[in-house]
């Protein structure tokens, strides 16, 4: 009797576990919204896109048969010099928005985290932070906004400083000198772009053994040896995350041209994205306005690629070393 009522008991769970999903088998449902999402919002645009860059489309109906003209746009887009001047003041974005800050940004997030934070409370530290990743938060209209008013070059707020510091042979035509535009412009970008790589690194710097900043000490190593011997090793992953996001951003930076100089003066500011704008919009230029991105896209993705590649090798390096 014993023996049957067990059996009896062990029964229902037996069937509620053959019952029971296995958590796997509903990822996919998971995982459906976003790749549709996927496919309509990139996949497909990007297809349409690459379809209109055969073409010679000025934009007014539907793109027919006599508008194809196969791979014209990309072999006059090799003897544009304003395509290939556009992608040479990419490359200073890049400068701007992925070398530059990733390398301020190491070296202030060290310093937060191991001298700040030490002497000054974690409270100094994420306040420090917030003011640091402030201008990632302003939409880039407004922070554009303001920075035309402070480079202003009758009134501006840095032409009066140097004025009122007596530095007023230092004033400039900041964003309409053809010379110091894209330099400007880069300053402008470094500001925007620095909090992102900031972030970043003392989010990766907490998972930092401690114990080896101890033994480091111990041995007398100082902050500099410290950070290059331990900081940077430790987190090389995450250098790669943010080089990859940041040249990504850089690459297909538009906001801030737009709003700081559209482009100018003279071209001095002209990037692809804000070329291949133009060319859609202005000149009606649909089909090399097309072939422009696409180009664009496909150097993007190239480096993602790169990117991705190395942050595996990187992060592969790192689980073989801690076993």
């Amino acid at each position: 009797m014993t023996v049957t009522v067990e059996k009896r008991r062990a029964a229902p769970h037996r069937q509620a576990g053959r019952a029971r999903p296995r958590p796997r088998d509903s990822y996919a449902l998971f995982l459906l919204p976003g790749a549709l999402a996927f496919l309509a919002v990139i996949v497909l645009p990007f297809l349409m896109n690459t379809g209109v860059s055969f073409t010679d489309w000025q934009g007014v109906g539907a793109p027919g048969a006599d508008d194809f003209t196969g791979l014209e746009n990309y072999r006059e887009l090799l003897d544009d010099s304003e395509f290939w001047a556009s992608f040479r003041h990419s490359l200073f974005m890049v400068l701007a928005m992925a070398a530059v800050p990733t390398l301020l940004g190491l070296v202030l997030a060290a310093a937060l985290f191991d001298y700040v934070g030490k002497h000054f409370g974690t409270k100094t530290v994420a306040v420090l932070r917030a003011c640091f990743y402030l201008p990632q938060v302003l939409p880039i209209a407004v922070a554009g906004i303001v920075w035309s008013w402070i480079l202003a070059p009758e009134n501006g707020s840095l032409n009066e400083l140097l004025k009122a510091v007596g530095l007023g042979s230092w004033q400039q035509d900041w964003l309409g000198d053809p010379d110091l535009a894209l330099y400007t412009v880069m300053g402008v970008l470094v500001w925007v772009q620095l909090g992102f790589p900031l972030v970043v690194f003392m989010a990766g710097l907490q998972r930092v053994d401690p114990q080896l900043y101890e033994a480091a000490e111990l041995d007398g190593a100082g902050w500099w040896r410290r950070f290059w011997h331990i900081t940077l090793p430790q987190i090389r992953p995450e250098t790669y995350v943010v080089l990859t996001w940041c040249t990504i951003a850089a690459l297909k930076v538009f906001g801030a041209v737009y709003v700081l100089t559209k482009g100018g003066p003279g071209g001095a500011t002209n990037v692809p994205s804000y070329f291949s704008f133009t060319t859609f919009f202005e000149k009606t230029q649909v089909g090399y306005g097309a072939a422009i991105s696409t180009v664009l896209t496909v150097v993007i993705l190239a480096l993602s690629l790169v990117g991705l590649k190395l942050q595996t090798r990187a992060e592969d390096a790192e689980m073989g070393s801690r076993t």
